[in-house]
């Protein structure tokens, strides 16, 4: 048995689409990832701005904005770092995902 040219051709169009699937699959599953931070620290973010309108201050720590305020994210899953700098400047608030080391 032999393999002639169009064999060989269509196998590595095959590959080829597989590659590209598998690239657009990782891709858009990146994507997702980076969005859902997004949410979490909006969410802490809104809390936080809510407060301020509210009592005139930020609060010092997230759980005051737990307690207060409803604020709830999956804790199993995201760390975020609420780092207030005064009653009234807007605190340092960062998502990251549990067992990512970037900060």
């Amino acid at each position: 048995m032999s393999i002639n040219k169009k064999d060989v051709a269509a196998i590595l169009i095959f590959v080829a689409l597989i590659v590209a699937f598998v690239f657009l699959i990782n891709n858009i599953t990146g994507k997702g990832n980076g969005r859902e931070l997004d949410i979490v620290r909006d969410a802490v973010k809104n809390a936080a701005l809510t407060c301020y309108a509210v009592e005139g201050m930020y609060p010092d720590d997230l759980t005051y904005l737990r307690t207060h305020y409803n604020l709830s994210y999956n804790e199993e899953r995201y760390i975020v770092y609420y780092q207030p700098l005064a009653s009234n400047v807007m605190p340092s608030i960062k998502v990251v995902e549990r067992g990512n080391t970037d900060l």
